[in-house]
């Protein structure tokens, strides 16, 4: 199974993952064409996808969705919320309903030979959900728009072979930035955003021997830096009560701006 950021970052979210026969993302929140682009550096075509899995409906993780599910016929996989929410908006255009898919929190469905399952995150959208998603005993998963963690969530992220995980901002420069203060409290709440030090400690709970490869993505723009969030990440590792060290696996950042390195688990 192949896992691959195209994009990840308060701007703009889309996963790739897929098998010789399956090609799904998980969001499409940049432009189509920028889709279409990351895809070919990936050596995939947009023609070969069979789905397009989305968390919820924020802009950021739905930009280019009305554009790809359009233009490729695309099923588009979503909870009943999020469909609603999205349908009511303005941003997808006219786009076929009978595209749209339903899915429900903690029910397994499939798309070919991947094994896909949604589970509920706690963030300030209609019904969002991350995703774990499965070929034969391989498991990545993508969790990021969660406001904190908790056992449900720990539950949903063992055994993984590979995970992306939101390292989205660092808390003092959030308070010490320029943004409003509405605006700080809404990403620093409970259905907020996770900060480096909470990636940290949720990765602390995740980790074991078989675990490949960790992505840190959705960082901000204007309240993270890529280093700050790899050092903290990996220090919260270290000092947790957890039997690794922050340098036992490869810990990297998904850019926002053009494809991680394929992972192939």
């Amino acid at each position: 199974m192949d896992f691959c950021s195209i994009a990840s970052g308060s701007s703009g979210n889309c996963i790739f993952v897929g098998t010789e026969q399956t090609g799904v993302l998980i969001d499409a929140g940049i432009t189509g064409k920028k889709v279409v682009d990351g895809l070919n550096q990936i050596d995939r075509k947009p023609e070969e996808l069979d789905a397009i899995l989305i968390t919820h409906e924020h802009s950021d993780h739905i930009r280019g969705l009305g554009v790809l599910a359009r233009k490729y016929g695309l099923p588009v996989y979503c909870t009943p919320g999020t469909k609603k929410a999205m349908l009511s908006g303005t941003s997808l255009g006219n786009v076929d309903e009978s595209l749209f898919h339903e899915i429900t929190p903690d029910e397994h469905f499939f798309i070919r030979d991947l094994d896909v399952l949604p589970f509920r995150v706690s963030h300030d959208a209609a019904e969002p959900v991350a995703y774990r998603v499965s070929h034969g005993e391989k498991s990545v998963a993508v969790a990021t728009d969660l406001g904190y963690y908790d056992d449900y969530v720990i539950d949903h992220l063992q055994k993984l072979d590979a995970v992306l995980l939101e390292s989205n901002h660092d808390i003092h420069m959030l308070q010490v930035g320029h943004y409003p203060y509405y605006l700080k409290q809404r990403i620093l709440g409970l259905k907020g955003h996770l900060s480096n030090d909470s990636a940290g400690r949720l990765l602390g709970e995740i980790l074991h021997d078989g675990m490949k490869s960790i992505l840190l993505g959705h960082l901000s723009q204007e309240n993270n830096l890529e280093d700050l969030a790899l050092m903290t990440v990996s220090a919260e590792v270290t000092m947790g009560d957890n039997p690794f060290q922050g340098n036992d696996f490869p810990i990297h950042i998904a850019k926002r701006d053009h494809p991680s390195q394929m992972i192939a688990v």
